[in-house]
């Protein structure tokens, strides 16, 4: 295993938020297609990206289950293999609209992005593997590893590893394609574990184990970085894992302080998603929250992905600055916050933004 350096040209048409590791932002302005391209999907890193010989490489399955195997690369890629869509979001996406600025990468709303993506059902390698009934989590083992920026900061270096209930293994694919192409190096090639309307840092890349445990995962990323405190059932203070993504909307256009022409038509234009519901609504306001109206999906109502959205807003005659916002409801009647759970520290920004536009 050899580490690849940080790529001095990133990405044409990616927002760089970080350098070193790398962490580039889809713009989000820019969406159009239901699928995101590959050189546009968001990356996200914790540590420089492994580079993984495709020869050498095996999958461990091990743990708790009664027939731990290791399976090379070209052999996984001939088991029977599904395809489904998925939108991946970091959990930290629209940081920045966060007052006052907060620490971590400040990601604006296109730390989010979809994907085709084509791999071997977890399911069938568990089923190949014999799991304990006694098990409770999947882990996720990657090869990426070194020492983590926030405090407290473990001793030496950290392998970047995430756990998952069993009951959410059914939806799970080891991907070994993005998108019908070979899953890029800064995506997770040769493997990564796709957790279809969980955040991000659970979609593992770079995957070189499954383990099977009968206990609670209580690892780094599981429980100092990417958890929250809360409190259990006798009120004491607790540390939980960031999980399910939560509902979400979002404006492509018009972009921040955009001039639009008064007294004409106008596409607004953006996405809304969310978890295992499906989104059911959005509405759009142009008063900054005083009056609502409902737009027009383009896309039809599918758990784990984006539903994109248009509304044909008749711009007033009158001049002046304006604020347009928009709002998610899902299959369970849940709707979008107008504020941040502040719960969630810097993660889990999902209330509704202004964008604010001047009419000439």
């Amino acid at each position: 295993m050899s580490t690849a350096s940080v790529a001095a040209e990133p990405n044409i048409g990616l927002i760089i938020r970080e350098r070193d590791p790398l962490n580039l932002e889809y713009p989000f302005d820019e969406l159009d297609e239901f699928l995101t391209p590959n050189d546009l999907f968001y990356i996200r890193s914790h540590f420089k990206a492994p580079v993984l010989d495709r020869d050498s490489y095996e999958l461990a399955v091990y743990g708790a289950v009664a027939k731990p195997f290791k399976i090379p690369y070209e052999e996984l890629l001939a088991l029977p293999s599904v395809t489904r869509p998925a939108t991946l979001e970091c959990a930290g996406n629209g940081r920045i609209f966060l007052v006052p600025q907060v620490k971590g990468a400040q990601w604006q709303l296109g730390a989010v992005s979809t994907a085709n993506w084509t791999g071997v059902p977890l399911s069938a390698l568990l089923e190949r593997a014999g799991v304990s009934p006694e098990a409770c989590e999947i882990l996720f083992e990657a090869c990426d590893k070194g020492t983590p920026r926030e405090e407290p900061v473990p001793p030496g270096e950290t392998q970047y590893a995430r756990s998952l209930a069993m009951a959410k293994a059914e939806d799970v694919i080891i991907a070994y394609q993005m998108n019908g192409e070979e899953i890029p190096i800064d995506h997770g090639f040769p493997l990564r574990a796709i957790v279809p309307g969980h955040y991000g840092m659970a979609s593992v890349k770079w995957l070189t184990g499954i383990r099977i445990l009968t206990e609670p995962f209580k690892g780094y990323w599981q429980t100092s970085d990417y958890g929250y405190w809360d409190y259990d059932e006798n009120n004491n203070p607790m540390r939980r894992a960031l999980g399910q993504m939560a509902l979400k909307s979002a404006i492509a256009r018009p972009r921040t302080r955009e001039f639009i022409p008064a007294g004409e038509s106008y596409r607004v234009f953006g996405a809304a998603w969310g978890s295992d519901t499906v989104v059911e609504q959005v509405e759009l306001s142009t008063d900054d929250g005083e009056t609502w109206e409902p737009v027009t999906f383009l896309d039809e109502a599918v758990p784990f992905v984006w539903r994109r959205w248009e509304f044909d807003w008749k711009v007033p005659v009158e001049k002046g600055t304006y604020i347009l916002k928009s709002r998610a409801t899902d299959s369970q009647g849940n709707v979008q916050p107008d504020h941040h759970d502040k719960k969630f520290g810097t993660y889990v920004i999902h209330h509704t933004f202004g964008i604010e536009v001047v009419v000439r």
